[in-house]
């Protein structure tokens, strides 16, 4: 269940986590909801079709209503639509409007928990690369693996889940970031076996600006030197998350 994945109330931000088969397909957190609900939509819109989706605030009635009418940014036209809405409380007229959008819509209401409240599993830093690193770790947690976030700005801009290595998963995530990827952070789940003519250097070359990884592999050193050659910033968080 979604309030498992606990994505959405680890982050103190206005923000939406949109799931599709367990796994959050897109991230967002912006002090507009609004704003915060349409990347999310946009970091994959044909995944979050007919998935969940949800906020860690009020769904009053203009967030309600761009729920009920937003368009997928895949083709314009069609109507986004989901199979369940969270989130902590609504409004009357929000919960009215929801109520219209679809005879099979599941609109439930969870609140936080004191585990939900803050992340175990903190990176501290005040530079932007290490806020989305953190902010790439977070997202990256609830993802099945291999698995690997791209982000930036608070907003998931790709991601690469389920696959039998880990160079796979890369380039899902930056196929689905395409030109945004420059200067973003990725987190992987576990660690680079390797890193020459690999995932790392891979990552390096397309543009990415740090990477959070746990870290532990005997070529851990591998990485380091090819993220030193290409100006990259390596995080080794030394927690590894591994969702299978």
């Amino acid at each position: 269940m979604l309030m498992q994945h606990g994505t959405v109330y680890r982050i103190q931000k206005p923000t939406c986590v949109i799931v599709k088969h367990t796994n959050p397909c897109g991230v967002a957190s912006r002090e507009n909801i609004l704003e915060a609900y349409r990347l999310a939509v946009k970091a994959d819109p044909v995944s979050a079709f007919g998935g969940i989706v949800a906020f860690n605030v009020e769904v009053d009635e203009a967030l309600a209503k761009d729920i009920r009418e937003f368009r997928s940014p895949a083709d314009g036209e069609t109507r986004m639509f989901y199979e369940i809405v969270v989130a902590p409380k609504y409004s009357e007229k929000g919960l009215e409007i929801l109520s219209g959008k679809s005879k099979t819509l599941r609109i439930l209401e969870a609140n936080k928990n004191k585990q939900g409240k803050l992340s175990p599993d903190k990176l501290v830093g005040m530079k932007n690369e290490l806020h989305d690193a953190e902010f790439a770790w977070l997202c990256v947690k609830h993802v099945k693996s291999n698995a690997i976030v791209i982000a930036k700005d608070d907003c998931m801009l790709g991601m690469g889940s389920g696959q039998p290595n880990r160079v796979e998963s890369l380039r899902i995530a930056l196929r689905k970031a395409g030109d945004e990827v420059k200067g973003a952070a990725l987190a992987s789940d576990a660690f680079f076996p390797f890193a020459w003519n690999d995932a790392v250097e891979e990552a390096c070359k397309s543009g990415i600006g740090a990477i959070a990884e746990p870290g532990g592999s005997i070529r851990d050193n591998d990485a380091i030197d090819c993220c030193n050659k290409y100006g990259v910033s390596l995080l080794f968080t030394n927690v590894r998350h591994f969702r299978h």
